[in-house]
């Protein structure tokens, strides 16, 4: 490693090797000196730290004037020298500034594909329910914090939410971490340690059969974008972000087929339409607008959003407290009490035979499926007391 004093004139007249990297050292003070590249020269500052060798980059000579920049290495040389490393405590100030709206952003950022669903329930989480925090520093989160909140949020929203919400802050803090090496352990596995995590039951609700005629007629009492979203959801079990999201030129009436080109679990969907539901659609297409939405909606995503209202209002109407999923629940109730074969309900579902190699093998297309959907349908109209 050559030794010249580092002058403007002498730093100007170093050539730029080919290949690789040259190291300079400065012959007023020891420890400076400048690295010089295939396109620039940066100044540094070398010393040892713990019996460890340091180097830490001051600037580029093009910026800072030699006798500046000397000054500089001065100040860090003398850091060294009380054992204290300028690029950890560099690298500690930026990690205590990622905040956790910061984390939560560079989470989405590096995870383009995940599903609109998944990206508003994270973004719930950060807004609503951890909105305390989100200008803390993630990795000031502590322990007790997270156990303190998971049992204020199990009281104020339930404990399947509270749940959910540490589930959300355990995967974008496992994402910061694995960017910043000094991390402290992730603070929501005191939940395990604790035993603190709730059990989550499945719902096991339905809109059963005796119920079915009285919430037939208050889903008919509603106004066609309600009526028909919720008998849509009925005839073919689909999930609420999926079937809100729907668009025209996904559905084509004269083959009788429904396609999603992305579903929760990443699979594409083709599913049969019944005949009620070519009926259904014909008309809708006939009132459509310009929206490309099936179920357009007056918010920035262009379609549907709010359901909460009207399900408030046939659970009132007809005296049957149910949810979106209740539906999904019942359209695969009925299909299994008519024997439609297992692998054609999980397709119907878009559920995964995950580890089943036998399921790997059967093709269940939608004309495979036309049968069990039409099955279906006409047992839906026959226990609602619908007369076609």
């Amino acid at each position: 490693m050559p030794n010249l004093r580092l002058t403007r004139r002498a730093i100007d007249a170093i050539p730029f090797p080919d290949n690789g990297q040259a190291f300079y050292r400065d012959t007023l003070l020891s420890g400076f000196g400048l690295r010089v590249g295939k396109q620039s020269k940066v100044y540094f500052a070398e010393g040892q730290v713990q019996r460890q060798t340091c180097r830490v980059t001051i600037g580029r000579a093009d910026v800072f004037a030699p006798e500046i920049a000397r000054k500089k290495a001065l100040g860090l040389l003398g850091e060294m020298a009380e054992g204290r490393n300028p690029n950890a405590e560099k690298k500690q100030r930026v990690e205590t500034k990622v905040t956790l709206a910061d984390a939560f952003d560079s989470f989405f950022a590096a995870r383009p594909h995940l599903s609109p669903h998944t990206v508003l329930n994270y973004t719930r989480t950060a807004k609503l329910y951890l909105k305390a925090w989100r200008k803390k520093p993630i990795n000031s989160i502590t322990r007790q914090m997270v156990l303190k909140r998971h049992q204020e949020l199990s009281t104020e929203v339930g404990k399947t939410t509270a749940n959910n919400v540490m589930r959300h802050l355990r995967s974008v803090y496992n994402f910061a971490a694995a960017t910043h090496d000094e991390f402290p352990p992730n603070p929501v596995q005191i939940l395990t340690q604790a035993r603190a995590w709730h059990r989550e039951q499945r719902r096991q609700t339905v809109v059963t059969a005796q119920d079915l005629p009285m919430w037939w007629k208050a889903v008919m009492a509603e106004p066609d974008y309600a009526r028909d979203f919720l008998l849509m959801a009925l005839f073919t079990g689909m999930r609420r972000g999926e079937l809100m999201a729907l668009r025209w030129e996904n559905v084509d009436l004269a083959a009788r087929t429904l396609h999603l080109p992305k579903t929760k679990n990443g699979d594409p969907l083709n599913l049969p339409l019944s005949s009620f539901l070519v009926d259904l659609l014909n008309e809708r297409s006939r009132q459509a607008g310009e929206s490309p939405f099936v179920f357009p909606g007056p918010g920035k995503q262009g379609h549907l959003m709010e359901t909460k209202k009207f399900l408030l209002r046939v659970s009132a109407g007809s005296g049957v407290n149910f949810t979106l999923h209740d539906l999904r629940r019942t359209f695969i109730t009925i299909a299994e009490s008519l024997d439609v074969p297992y692998y054609a309900l999980k397709r119907l579902l878009n559920h995964r035979a995950n580890g089943d190699v036998t399921g790997g093998y059967i093709v269940v297309n939608a004309e495979r499926l036309r049968g069990p959907v039409e099955l279906v349908a006409a047992r839906i109209l026959e226990l609602a007391d619908v007369r076609q």
